[in-house]
């Protein structure tokens, strides 16, 4: 009998009579497994050219497994049945702890085994659709070292750029380049591989040539339900709409989501809206809707930190009931909009670090324009006028804001990031109320035995509050080094006036 390992993704071929030349409208045979205590599920199989179908899953117990497939139009697919066995592994593979969840606080992420998970993304968008697969290896095995968790990036054409059509939408008809999508589940199964969770967006948005807007509701969840059934197994959090002005076409997304994911939802959904939007209000009570993603984007530095330090991130979390995650701040090096000033290593520093304290920590993406055009050399980045000269992908794998990153997790995995909350009334002082770039963010657990504070610009810190710890550490979020602190009346001075962390507490 066939042995799976627990949360590997196992997988079996179904040979229909009819030999397809394109997506069959038809419903997919389905394929219904009974685990080893007689829970159910069921799955979707997809198309992967002429006769072929696969289904794929991921068992979540260990034990022996039962499935049997279905389908109403085709009877050679009809009644295929089998078994396999699950087992546990010894190894502290790609998905050890198993997939995600929205953790029992709603606040986080976890893995199903309660592991909580720190989502610290970096912003591949061409890379799944441009990179060489071992150029893409070495990239996952890069940014596994330096701390990242999590890769997002988009699975369909977008802004115009035709070499990436994977499917295409003619005289009413939707129909996949099946030979493109074996190739990008390489890709994906690479991102587990390497150790990452791997977060697609299914479909890009933002211009009228973008899926997201070109297909009807019909064809783009259908589309999205093929790749749904092709990586669902994974280890996915997904991102089903990618830089949407959403405000106009709410009640589109809310069932598109609904269709997409109203039967089968195992692993975390979001939408990734355009710069300095909030979707809270729209999609926070959708079912399908899982974690709150924003753009806080790539403006000059005061407004980015205004806007995410006394905005919507930082005024409106208490009325979701959702993990809040920033999935697009200001890329190292991009043009600021309508500037001619480039954003730096502090600016990137600055917005991560306010985007995981003023609103309850649960992770935030970085980006940096040579990773996410995925070019082999010099050019300018497809779809963006503003983005000339853009360098090839290898010079942004090493850089000041991805060591900043690298602090930022080495930091927040020595506390237990996950109890912080905002705690602005700590704070007797505030520098940053008429210059958002001096702003100071305060986070603590709800007992105040732990305290976390940024520092933009170093000098003192005043706080007040019942039971603070009197002592902790200044952490260097370049290099994540470490200074101790001691207070005197609630009173500590940074080592210095660059940016500084401070950490009371544990």
């Amino acid at each position: 009998m066939e042995s799976v390992p627990l949360w590997s993704v196992w997988e079996v071929e179904l040979t229909g009579e009819v030999e397809h030349d394109h997506l069959p409208e038809a419903a997919p045979p389905t394929v219904r497994l009974v685990s080893p205590t007689g829970e159910e599920h069921r799955v979707e199989a997809f198309w992967d050219g002429g006769s072929t179908w696969r289904t794929r899953f991921a068992p979540g117990e260990v034990g022996r497994w039962r499935w049997r497939s279905r389908c109403e139009t085709e009877p050679a697919l009809d009644g295929a049945g089998g078994e396999f066995t699950c087992v546990a592994s010894d190894e502290g593979g790609r998905m050890a702890h198993g997939p995600l969840h929205v953790a029992a606080d709603h606040r986080h992420l976890e893995h199903v085994d309660g592991t909580p998970f720190f989502w610290l993304a970096d912003t591949a968008w061409n890379g799944a659709l441009r990179a060489d697969e071992a150029d893409w290896a070495e990239y996952l095995d890069l940014r596994r070292e330096q701390g990242f968790t999590a890769v997002q990036f988009v699975m369909t054409q977008w802004r115009g750029w035709p070499e990436a059509d994977v499917f295409r939408d003619d005289d009413g008809r939707l129909d996949v380049d099946v030979e493109a999508f074996r190739r990008l589940d390489r890709m994906v199964t690479a991102v587990n591989e390497h150790g990452l969770v791997a977060a697609p967006v299914m479909l890009w948005t933002l211009s009228e040539g973008d899926p997201g807007q070109t297909l009807s509701e019909e064809h783009a969840v259908r589309l999205s339900r093929y790749m749904l059934a092709r990586w669902g197994a994974h280890n996915v959090a997904w991102l089903l709409g990618g830089d949407g002005r959403y405000e106009a076409v709410v009640d589109r997304w809310k069932r598109i989501g609904r269709a997409v994911f109203g039967d089968r939802h195992d692993r975390p959904v979001t939408l990734h809206p355009c710069g300095t939007s909030w979707i809270g209000d729209w999609f926070g009570d959708e079912p399908w809707f899982d974690f709150l993603g924003y753009q806080s984007g790539h403006g000059l530095p005061e407004k980015t930190s205004h806007w995410i330090a006394q905005g919507p991130p930082a005024q409106n979390w208490r009325d979701l009931d959702l993990p809040i995650i920033n999935l697009e701040p200001n890329y190292e090096a991009h043009p600021a909009y309508g500037s001619d000033y480039r954003i730096s290593a502090l600016d990137v520093r600055r917005a991560a670090w306010l985007s995981v304290l003023c609103n309850p920590t649960a992770g935030v993406t970085y980006g940096t324009n040579s990773i996410w055009v995925w070019a082999n050399e010099t050019g300018d980045a497809p779809g963006h006028s503003n983005l000339k000269a853009i360098p090839p992908w290898r010079d942004g794998l090493e850089s000041e804001g991805i060591r900043g990153m690298t602090a930022m997790r080495a930091i927040l995995d020595d506390v237990q990031w996950w109890r912080l909350r905002p705690a602005q009334e700590l704070l007797v002082e505030q520098p940053g109320a008429d210059d958002a770039r001096m702003f100071i963010a305060v986070a603590a657990g709800d007992e105040r035995d732990l305290v976390v504070a940024y520092l933009p610009g170093g000098g003192e810190i005043v706080l007040a509050g019942e039971g603070l710890p009197a002592s902790g550490a200044w952490r260097d979020p370049r290099d994540g080094g470490s200074v101790a602190a001691e207070g005197v009346d609630g009173r500590f001075s940074a080592p210095d006036d660059r940016d500084w962390v401070l950490v009371l507490g544990d």
